[in-house]
């Protein structure tokens, strides 16, 4: 949810502000709720999270709790406390904000609408059912939207496309909120005895509002894996990469860079390694300090490694070394950067020593030219030998 822009300014001047907003806000008579909102968003968004608390309480204090503007104060509030780390204050502010739109009803521009509602439901410290009871009151608003939205079709200022458009958006957002549930409802909930009917039920609908998002394909393959329907997984997850792999990267319909490592992942899990390699060689090309990036590509070359091995003859064992040799780097460079970031997650890093381990003994150990220096030239020379070797 993001508060309606001041209207007595253009944009230009707009701008303008934004770039004076840094040096922080000032209480004055002639700056009003809404303009003070507008800047608290614009410096969150630009990074500057304590300025835009500031400028958002101050807001806050001039609308009162039961002013029009309340709902909008403390939304973008909740927005704000979890950039800052704040979450208990987060999910307060958010409450708060849900008491002044209960159903969700409110137009956006003063905190109505299903934002506060999904923020709850990830925030939840319980998890499970009140997780799903949020964002199934997230749901429910976004229905209503939708449906008012098309109602109104064609009667709005705004062009019939346009009005499509905001709709579209709409689904889209419904459709991940319901591919969440299915998440909740495949870890937290996947003790229930409907748990499958309701995944299968959730993810049915997902497809149907929004077959061109990546992401909800994804949902579909997580929950295949679950019932162990392997081909059925592999088919939504090409469908999934089908959606974007040929973009361009600065492409905004790319699945965000968190949804890509999972992605990585459950390609890894199906058998689907050179898959799992190429969209594992676009994340470090975006961030070549994510940690997972570079252990989930050396995993994925570890593993095709290992399948072109028990499938070759003696004579033929300088391509799978091979893959082996470039996997053995990734996953050494993992371990760099795991040290250098101070990283926490102990089980990927038991994990990626024991790979190394593994390599070491068919391996021996690695050539001290080739330690300290990372240089994975043979990267493209892998993937050619492997896909050669895997016809």
């Amino acid at each position: 949810m993001a508060p309606t822009k001041p209207k007595n300014k253009n944009q230009k001047d707009r701008a303008k502000e934004r770039l004076r907003a840094k040096n922080g806000p000032t209480q004055s008579s002639t700056v009003n709720a809404r303009e003070l909102l507008a800047r608290a968003t614009a410096l969150l968004e630009a990074g500057d999270a304590e300025s835009a608390a500031k400028a958002a309480h101050i807001a806050y204090e001039s609308i009162g709790e039961k002013g029009r503007q309340a709902g909008a104060a403390l939304s973008v509030l909740g927005q704000i406390h979890v950039e800052l780390g704040d979450i208990d204050a987060a999910r307060s502010f958010f409450a708060a904000a849900v008491r002044v739109d209960e159903d969700g009803l409110l137009p956006e521009d003063v905190g109505g609408g299903p934002e506060k509602f999904l923020w709850l439901a990830q925030l939840s410290e319980e998890g499970g059912r009140d997780s799903v009871t949020w964002f199934e009151r997230g749901a429910a608003a976004l229905r209503a939207e939708i449906q008012t939205l098309s109602d109104k079709l064609g009667s709005l200022p705004r062009t019939r496309d346009e009005q499509k458009a905001v709709i579209n958006e709409k689904r889209r957002k419904l459709a991940e909120t319901l591919c969440a549930v299915a998440e909740v409802y495949m870890t937290d909930l996947s003790w229930e005895e409907d748990a499958e009917q309701r995944c299968e039920a959730l993810i049915t609908e997902a497809t149907m509002l929004a077959p061109e998002v990546a992401e909800t394909w994804q949902t579909v393959a997580n929950v295949r894996i679950s019932q162990t329907r392997t081909e059925e997984a592999q088919e939504a997850l090409k469908r999934s990469l089908s959606l974007w792999v040929d973009l361009p990267p600065e492409d905004p319909t790319i699945p965000p860079f968190p949804s890509r490592v999972s992605l990585v992942r459950l390609l890894i899990e199906v058998g689907m390694e050179e898959s799992a390699i190429d969209v594992a060689e676009r994340l470090v090309d975006e961030d070549d300090q994510s940690v997972e990036a570079w252990y989930l590509g050396g995993y994925g070359k570890y593993m095709l490694g290992g399948k072109l091995r028990e499938k070759s003859q003696p004579a033929d064992a300088q391509s799978w070394q091979k893959i082996w040799r470039s996997s053995r780097k990734w996953l050494a460079q993992c371990l760099r950067i795991y040290d250098l970031e101070e990283y926490e997650d102990e089980r990927l890093q038991e994990h990626t020593k024991e790979l190394l381990g593994s390599i070491k003994d068919e391996l021996g150990e690695l050539a001290e030219d080739d330690d300290e220096i990372w240089e994975d030239t043979d990267d493209e020379d892998d993937d050619d030998d492997s896909d050669e070797e895997m016809q």
